[in-house]
């Protein structure tokens, strides 16, 4: 692109005609809907669309408790739907924020400062240490221009800029100053394009909404059948139209579990809580659900698995290897040899880190309130104050002795920089710092030089950024003082991370704007991948072919939009993603993956706005405590959908097996909707607090084609039907008395029997912490209670048409009741072993 522009800037007529034409520089704002339109797109969802149904049916019913109780639970979903939706609009918010309020524009022959968002196309700005590049533009006279694109491109170091090179809009000037041009502005920016990405991405039903919404469809389909029937099989029985159809009606809503979504909602509601204990705040509350389906965790890298900050991590002194421990610009931590002792009384060590001090132009401020560390300037010399700190006098007492009296800035040239300093006694002390190949050649050749270009080149093998450092004293030569490894650390949980989600069964990918080396080096060092597999330099069609996906672990240099490639790929080979990232750039892939984590101190405010899940202390933990709850949430839905299943068919199964062995029927609409409102309910509610069982994190993840009830799991919800429906049409066949007292014998073995098969449906071996879990126990025998309380007490008799009966016939059929559940108890802790 030719540099020669107009010294004296656009004019002002100029820049208003390109205003009207290309739009204020600011990322576009998405058409807004109102919430009546929102809530109406929630509305055809199948199970809202099942629910409206049943509560249809039960208003019809007069069960006023059922409709007020499934139209809660409507009204909760379709509002959950609409937060979802603004939800979005406000992670775009978040990326218009990003843009500079003001820079210094030169119109009309004079710079003035003016907002950002009136800049165009052909201004020339001025930018300083510090400012925020107010848009995309062309360095047309750079002067050691250094941007931190950390939260645009991934990139953990500050990146140089010369003359001629584009820089983004969004990124902030770390060192130097430059004079550009703008080239694009608003909507053809950089960030407008991730901002329209954010925009376009689409967000998918989750794994439990798309079993749910297919077992919503299987089920419907056999209930109108099955009650269809039993209707019909009345009629020719002789039996009143009119009772008939409000017993098929009271069958169609005692066989499909209409408290499901009040029982989803509480389970998810019940793991969020729990996981905000863990410092894992959930905002969608099928996220926690859906991190128990995940099959591959794809993550970023600067900021997400590593701290995000750099730190020296390795001193090189004459042929000695000191480690260095610590945390971000933190000075607290230490440096040890390797024989792991410290090292305080260290003359080299003490000459080096004088010279790191000096030879430095940041400074290290500490934020009280977040107890936290920042750095002023470039973070590579932030991380050489952080070490300076670490042994020997403070920083401070070095550059008090040697104040600084001449400087050469660093150069991209030589890629050094030289400070001047002199003593009160007038020694002048020399220091240089830069990239070994510039700093070693220009000392004297000998043993210790030769060992420390093999020790840079070890060391930047291993993905560190490598500084060398000589000085000299009174114009004598140079003298090596050694060598720095700064890098930006993986985080202290991340290989423990990496490790559990592994052996849980789950991949997990680097996906990196970095460059391939680097990524390399941390996903071996955490565990993602092993040093002799490849990784993926840039993604091309043949990076992403369902072959390649299948074996991705690395994947590096890539754009926001190619983030949301991979993502889309790895969900086009039948995955069930999750996302981790921290940056402006992994908005797009937060949003379009199946669930998007992101981390809550060290992440842009766009990537929180984008996430399902945010990490408030950024502990990658989290995400494996995650996974656990969301397997434990998904295995008790499982269950309470295996248990008020099993009940509501048993049911139907009762009315139409007790017509076609002559039996008037069965049950009254009353006591079939009294047992589902009271034993679902109740019952219901109570599998959401179930513990996990104790090998569930040792089991690979469910197929993300798998279906809520897999064929072994069917099988047993199928012999669960039979054998409460024949259990309760064998005590309805030998109860003696009249109809009265045989149809309560029915109405309490059928609810009895149902719970019995709700305690048996516990995980065999649950981790209960060393104590049972008790909300079951207390959910059954209050339903238990309500149960005979509708036998004996005389309100409950009138409005069910029941009559006492015996205690020793009660007996009995508890006893027959129970067989179902002891049944399936022991099936159950047979196939386990």
């Amino acid at each position: 692109m030719p540099l020669d522009i107009v010294p004296d800037g656009l004019t002002t007529h100029e820049a208003h005609q390109l205003l009207a034409e290309v739009g204020p520089n600011r990322a576009p704002e998405p058409p807004r809907r109102g919430v009546l339109g929102r809530a109406l797109d929630q509305l055809r969802d199948p199970m809202i669309l099942l629910l409206l149904a049943a509560s249809t049916v039960t208003a019809m019913l007069r069960d006023w408790p059922d409709t007020i109780i499934i139209m809660a639970v409507v009204v909760f979903n379709t509002t959950a739907g609409v937060v979802q939706q603004f939800r979005a609009e406000r992670a775009m918010d978040e990326i218009r924020r990003l843009v500079a309020p003001t820079a210094r524009v030169r119109r009309d022959g004079h710079t003035e400062e003016l907002p950002a968002d009136q800049l165009v196309p052909g201004d020339v700005v001025q930018l300083l240490a510090g400012d925020i590049v107010p848009a995309d533009a062309v360095v047309v006279d750079g002067r050691e221009l250094e941007l931190d694109e950390a939260p645009i491109t991934g990139e953990s170091l500050p990146v140089p800029h010369a003359t001629g090179e584009e820089v983004i809009g969004g990124t902030r000037v770390t060192r130097g100053s430059a004079t550009v041009l703008v080239t694009r502005t608003g909507a053809a920016s950089g960030i407008g394009q991730i901002a329209e990405l954010i925009a376009t991405t689409g967000v998918r039903p989750t794994p439990l909404q798309r079993r749910l919404a297919s077992l919503s469809r299987a089920l419907v389909a056999l209930v109108l059948t099955l009650t269809a029937l039993v209707v019909g099989i009345g009629l020719v029985q002789g039996r009143p139209w009119t009772e008939m159809v409000v017993v098929g009606l009271s069958l169609a809503v005692a066989a499909v579990p209409e408290s499901l979504p009040a029982v989803v909602t509480v389970a998810l509601a019940l793991g969020a809580h729990r996981m905000a204990r863990r410092n894992a705040v959930v905002r969608t509350l099928s996220a926690v659900e859906t991190l128990g389906s995940v099959t591959v965790v794809a993550t970023d890298k600067t900021g997400t698995i590593t701290e995000g900050r750099m730190l020296a991590q390795v001193v090189w002194l004459n042929g000695e290897r000191l480690e260095v421990t610590g945390q971000g610009y933190d000075p607290a931590g230490t440096i040890a040899g390797s024989d792991g002792r410290l090292c305080e009384d260290h003359d080299e060590l003490h000459r080096l880190l004088r010279d790191v001090v000096l030879c430095n132009d940041a400074e290290l401020r500490r934020d009280e309130d977040e107890d936290d560390w920042t750095v002023l300037g470039d973070p590579l010399e932030g991380a050489l104050l952080a070490l300076g700190a670490k042994a020997g006098p403070p920083p401070e007492s070095w550059r008090t002795v040697w104040p600084r009296t001449a400087e050469s800035p660093f150069d991209h040239h030589t890629r050094t920089m030289t400070t001047t300093h002199r003593d009160a006694d007038g020694h002048e002390l020399e220091v240089r710092k830069g990239a070994p190949e510039s700093v070693l050649v220009a000392l004297a050749p000998d043993v210790a030089v030769t060992a420390a270009m093999g020790a840079a080149a070890e060391l930047a093998a291993s993905g560190l950024r490598v500084l060398a450092v000589a000085d000299r004293m009174d114009r004598h030569p140079w003298r090596l003082a050694g060598l720095v490894g700064i890098g930006d650390p993986p985080r202290a949980t991340a290989a423990d991370v990496v490790s559990g989600l592994r052996q849980a069964g789950i991949r997990v990918v680097l996906v990196t704007g970095d460059h391939a080396g680097t990524a390399q080096a941390i996903a071996t060092r955490v565990g993602i991948t092993d040093p002799h597999v490849l990784p993926v330099d840039g993604v091309t069609p043949d990076a992403l072919t369902a072959e390649r996906c299948r074996e991705l672990t690395v994947v590096a240099r890539v754009k926001p939009d190619q983030k949301v490639d991979v993502v889309e790929a790895l969900q086009g080979g039948g995955e069930v993603v999750a996302m981790l990232g921290d940056g402006v750039n992994d908005a797009p892939a937060l949003r379009r993956a199946d669930i998007g984590v992101a981390a809550g101190r060290s992440g842009t405010e766009v990537a929180k706005e984008s996430a399902d899940l945010v990490l408030t202390d950024d502990d990658l933990a989290s995400v494996t405590a995650a996974v656990e709850e969301g397997r434990r949430i998904y295995a008790n839905i499982q269950s309470f959908l295996a248990f008020a299943v099993s009940g509501g068919l048993a049911e139907v199964g009762v009315m139409l097996g007790g017509f076609t062995v002559g039996l008037t029927l069965p049950l009254l609409p009353a006591q079939i909707l009294w047992i589902n409102l009271f034993t679902h309910g109740f019952v219901g509610v109570a599998f959401g607090s179930e513990p996990i069982s104790s090998d569930e994190m040792t089991r690979p993840p469910r197929a993300p084609a798998e279906p809520i009830f897999p064929r072994r799991a069917l099988a047993r919800l199928v012999a669960v039907t039979l054998g409460l429906t024949l259990m309760a049409l064998v005590v309805g066949g030998f109860a003696e008395g009249d109809e009265h007292q045989r149809r309560t014998a029915i109405f309490l073995a059928l609810g009895a029997g149902q719970l019995g098969v709700a305690l048996a449906l516990r995980a065999p071996r649950a981790n209960r912490g060393g104590m049972p879990a008790r909300t079951l126990d207390l959910a059954v025998l209050v339903a238990g209670g309500l149960l005979v309380a509708a036998v004996y007490a005389g309100p409950l008799q009138s409005l069910l048409g029941t009559t006492s009966l015996a205690w020793d016939v009660v007996l009995r059929i508890l006893a027959v009741a129970a067989v179902p559940g002891l049944a399936l108890h022991a099936w159950r802790r047979v196939t386990s072993r």
